[in-house]
């Protein structure tokens, strides 16, 4: 094994394009929360609490949920942007939390992050071309200003967006073109996975579909691995191979996307299903909603047992008493963290 491999703590990987490329096993990010003068720590906020997620190469997985149950929490853990409390993040067979600084370096070269804002995630005082180009320069992959700037250009055409506008200020875009400039900044390093934090949120409806399927094309073209992280469950339906549903730092069903719409096992995802409007007045009038009662649990101090539980209209007593496994219910790769599914 060579020696920067064990000075970083890996070890051989036997890795194939057949297996996952990024597999998530018990992640855990917890965040301190203090109190008084002397700032002590009074307790934790669980906002990932032992996830286990696995990511297929190609393929765009879904994350979706409730505002602040975790989603972008567990994408930036994920890439490290945050460091997990615990757990294991294997990608292409490698054990990223355990890698020394080097060995990182040249692992995040293989992903990138395209994030919500796009407003705030540019520098307002870089060209857009610097912005694009900067991630060239930390990884040197242009020897010359030349050839940095003849690739910047690429990746502007390549996203939609006329070269010409290398050496504009990101203010002089609108939203549609910022997240295009996120979007150059995210392939500059040819990368393999690419986690997309609610990339559509921030914008009108039109450009969500322009975004979409940009992403889609790029996608295709460069076999890039998406984990799409949303709340819009129809921007998701569209996207998305398979669907992951968080609720309060816990994945409490995971399924191909035609499956989880048209048979959700777990009570959570029924009801955000349920909210989806449907452009039928007649459909719309003649479908029951699921209107959940309760407040979602704390993060800090969640229930016993499944978390879902306290809002739950199928909630038995041992649903307080231990805590399901995703696996509870297992329909092939659908998987549902519930004792009492919908079935």
């Amino acid at each position: 094994m060579p020696a920067e491999a064990v000075a970083s703590g890996l070890s051989a990987s036997t890795w194939s394009a057949a297996d996952p490329l990024v597999e998530v096993r018990r992640l855990t990010t917890w965040f301190p929360v203090r109190s008084g003068v002397l700032a002590r720590t009074v307790g934790q906020v669980r906002a990932v609490d032992g996830v286990d997620l696995t990511i297929r190469q190609g393929e765009t997985l879904g994350l979706v949920g409730e505002s602040g149950c975790g989603k972008s929490t567990l994408g930036r853990s994920i890439l490290r942007l945050i460091e997990p409390t615990s757990g294991e993040v294997r990608f292409k067979g490698q054990d990223m939390l355990r890698m020394g600084p080097a060995a990182m370096r040249r692992m995040r070269r293989d992903m990138a992050m395209i994030f919500q804002d796009p407003f705030g995630s540019l520098d307002p005082r870089q060209t857009v071309g610097d912005i694009v180009g900067e991630p060239l320069e930390i990884h040197h992959l242009a020897r010359t200003r030349r050839q940095r700037q003849e690739r910047v250009r690429e990746l502007f055409d390549l996203v939609g967006l006329a070269p010409s506008f290398v050496d504009r200020y990101p203010h002089e875009f609108s939203g549609g073109q910022r997240q295009r400039v996120g979007i150059a900044r995210a392939l500059a390093v040819d990368p393999t996975f690419i986690v997309c934090d609610e990339p559509v949120s921030a914008l009108d409806v039109s450009i969500q579909a322009q975004i979409i399927n940009l992403l889609e094309r790029l996608q295709e073209k460069f076999n890039l691995t998406y984990l799409f992280i949303a709340h819009d469950l129809s921007v998701v339906k569209h996207i998305s191979d398979r669907i992951a549903v968080m609720y309060v730092g816990k994945v409490v069903e995971v399924s191909g996307a035609r499956e989880l719409y048209q048979s959700p096992q777990h009570p959570y995802t029924a009801s955000l299903l349920s909210a989806i409007p449907i452009p039928d007045p007649t459909v719309e009038r003649g479908r029951e909603r699921i209107i959940l009662k309760g407040d979602v649990a704390s993060p800090v101090n969640p229930p016993s047992g499944c978390r879902f539980r306290t809002r739950c209209f199928k909630a038995q007593p041992q649903c307080a008493e231990s805590e399901p496994p995703l696996d509870t219910v297992r329909l092939g790769d659908h998987l549902a963290a519930c004792y009492f599914p919908l079935g």
